[in-house]
């Protein structure tokens, strides 16, 4: 099963798949990973070796990445207000996955 920490000192969200997406799959992986209710969609960029995928929680945006070589995956809050709410995201998403 995913498995999702918060990390308030990095401010981010720590994700460790039950397997790690491929890097040409990674888009795919960010749509099903984070098809729930409350979650919407913005946009999608890929560079060589990190992917970003834009969303919405609460009116408020996030960036789910993936960087390639270290097949690392974190969601991280843009502004202030949305990093506040980190937490009551990954509690979401937990309950999501359940």
């Amino acid at each position: 099963m995913t498995q999702l920490h918060y990390d308030a000192t990095h401010e981010a969200i720590i994700i460790v798949p039950l397997a790690s997406p491929n890097d040409e799959d990674f888009q795919l992986w960010a749509n099903l990973f984070l098809h729930a209710p409350a979650i919407t969609i913005a946009d999608f960029a890929s560079g060589a070796d990190r992917h970003q995928l834009r969303f919405h929680f609460t009116d408020h945006t996030f960036n789910l990445n993936f960087e390639h070589y270290s097949e690392s995956i974190w969601i991280n809050a843009e502004g202030v207000e949305a990093k506040q709410l980190l937490s009551k995201l990954t509690d979401y998403l937990i309950n999501q996955l359940q």
